[in-house]
């Protein structure tokens, strides 16, 4: 994404496989000199979840509960979804996650030196015929207001304090993350017409007078010499303009990898032009360059949603068994912390869970389209807590950082809105993205791989754009992201199983995920609660 901010600013040799090969292994620092640091290796409620593959080994229920409204799953749809109940008027709303905290990934922790994200960091400022996304900003006090025009006034401590964001290159840091530094002259020319081409697409509008690029994207506009896009590659795609630069590419790789958790082979060439020209915000004191983060990263953003409709919410609890009753459903929850079972009957049931966990639920529950599950590569967050960051040539520590010709995304400063001065003390979250191989290779691969080899691992990548900075570490604390986000795969967001998918079952079954957009991020998971909570409505 702030590649895509560099875009729309300027308009208006790094680890290659899943692991390091025994050769870098041997070359990096012995560990010896990583003896002092401490931490852990975390993840997603993977014990509990597994258990949704047995059910049979789990106990019978000992209570029934009664509920008009059931939702399965909290992350920021289901969160989005009770809280549009609730604002109108439906209280009766019970939501169950697998998680001992709401916010899927869009979690974020806390130590003695700062919170932190543990994964979705921040949001781009929104385009501002988003209404019901403007509301929750001014509930949540990210809008203060708004000016004379109409235009929103930003919480100067939201948006994204300077400097925002640099790239490592060639052994110095330059501003920004589009390659400039030591780049040719052909090279240039080409990314220059890269952006030409894109600003085309960010102003272009179909035959129905919508918006070819629009967020959320059902929104986009229908036209078929727009959404035939979605039928190829990104990479086909730009082998087929003749953008052949390896600079170009690679940054187009790097985009991709920040949003879509994918290449640019995997993701559709609507998806990847997308990336950069549906983002059209503007405010009083921002443009559509400027983006709004906070130290815990989107967790801001969870946190609201759950206080705004904050009863009836249960935590550590695994929905094992879905049942079609003649009254609505029947669902067995599981409560890992107790080893207890509830039986809950409830009238309607919104899943707000990944497709291949809402096939799973729905296996004995007769109608839903047979769908394959869509594209979910692993990703692994990082939180380092440094006492200093040892410094190269050029721009200085910024809020996000890069590495040219890295496997990773880099890292961003948490402390960045951080208003005290003179600390040394940070948090760094450091993402990378498991590309390099098919995400089932690459999942089992990641869950394998211990919490030394991971330290091991991301040390290496940062020392290379930080040398000296192993003994500066005092905390590394590592999150895998088995099923990481969906990524948007050729034909995937304009072919027939989205909409099938998203469609209510019977009047009793409703769907909200950001699997369902194809896209995940903060603004397609908002939109899709707000849209199946709407469905239910209309049936009730």
């Amino acid at each position: 994404m702030p590649g895509r901010r560099e875009f729309l600013g300027r308009t208006g040799v790094g680890v290659a496989g899943l692991l390091l090969s025994p050769a870098l292994l041997e070359s990096c620092a012995p560990a010896s000199s990583r003896a002092h640091i401490r931490g852990s290796l975390r993840g997603a409620n993977k014990a509990t979840g597994h258990r949704l593959w047995h059910p049979d080994k789990l106990p019978a229920p000992t209570s029934t509960r009664q509920t008009d409204v059931l939702i399965i799953g909290g992350g920021v749809a289901g969160l989005s979804a009770k809280r549009w109940l609730h604002r109108h008027g439906h209280h009766d709303v019970l939501l169950l996650e697998l998680d001992q905290h709401t916010g899927g990934n869009s979690a974020s922790g806390q130590n003695e030196v700062s919170a932190y994200p543990w994964g979705a960091h921040y949001l781009p400022v929104p385009d501002n015929r988003n209404q019901e996304l403007l509301d929750f900003l001014r509930e949540a006090g990210t809008i203060t207001g708004f000016d004379a025009a109409g235009l929103p006034i930003y919480n100067d401590y939201h948006l994204c304090h300077d400097p925002e964001e640099r790239l490592h290159i060639h052994g110095h840091w330059q501003n920004g993350l589009v390659p400039e530094l030591g780049v040719p002259a052909e090279d240039r020319s080409q990314i220059a017409r890269f952006f030409a081409l894109i600003e085309d697409f960010r102003q272009a509008k179909g035959a129905d007078g919508r918006d070819a690029f629009r967020i959320p994207l059902d929104e986009s506009s229908s036209d078929p010499r727009f959404r035939e896009l979605d039928h190829l590659s990104f990479a086909t795609y730009l082998d087929q303009q003749e953008f052949t630069s390896d600079y170009l590419r690679w940054y187009l790789d790097y985009c991709c990898k920040d949003d879509y958790g994918a290449r640019a082979r995997d993701v559709s060439a609507w998806a990847g032009i997308h990336y950069f020209a549906a983002r059209k915000g503007r405010g009083h004191n921002a443009s559509g360059a400027d983006v709004l983060t906070w130290p815990q990263g989107n967790g801001f953003l969870a946190d609201n949603l759950r206080r705004q409709a904050a009863a009836g919410i249960l935590a550590n609890t695994l929905a094992y068994r879905v049942q079609e009753t003649p009254s609505g459903a029947t669902v067995l929850a599981y409560h890992a912390d107790k080893g207890t079972t509830t039986r809950i009957d409830a009238r309607r049931v919104l899943l707000a869970t990944p497709q291949f966990v809402t096939r799973r639920l729905l296996k004995d529950v007769p109608g839903r389209p047979a769908v394959a599950p869509p594209f979910h590569a692993p990703w692994v967050v990082a939180n380092l807590t440094i006492d200093g960051l040892p410094q190269g040539p050029g721009q200085p520590l910024s809020w996000d950082n890069v590495l040219y010709g890295s496997a990773s995304v880099g890292y961003v400063n948490a402390n960045q809105q951080d208003v005290r001065q003179g600390t040394q003390q940070k948090v760094v979250t450091f993402y990378w993205p498991l590309t390099e191989a098919p995400p089932d290779q690459a999942r089992r691969q990641a869950y394998r791989t211990s919490y030394d080899e991971w330290v091991t691992q991301i040390l290496a990548e940062l020392e290379t754009a930080h040398p000296g900075i192993t003994p500066r570490v005092q905390r590394a604390d590592v999150w895998v992201w088995g099923h990481g986000m969906v990524a948007p795969t050729p034909g995937f967001l304009w072919g027939p199983d989205r909409p099938r998918l998203a469609a209510p079952l019977r009047n009793t079954f409703f769907f909200a995920h950001s699997d369902l957009s194809g896209i995940s991020i903060f603004e397609e998971a908002f939109y899709q609660g707000i849209r199946a909570a709407r469905q239910l409505l209309d049936a009730s």
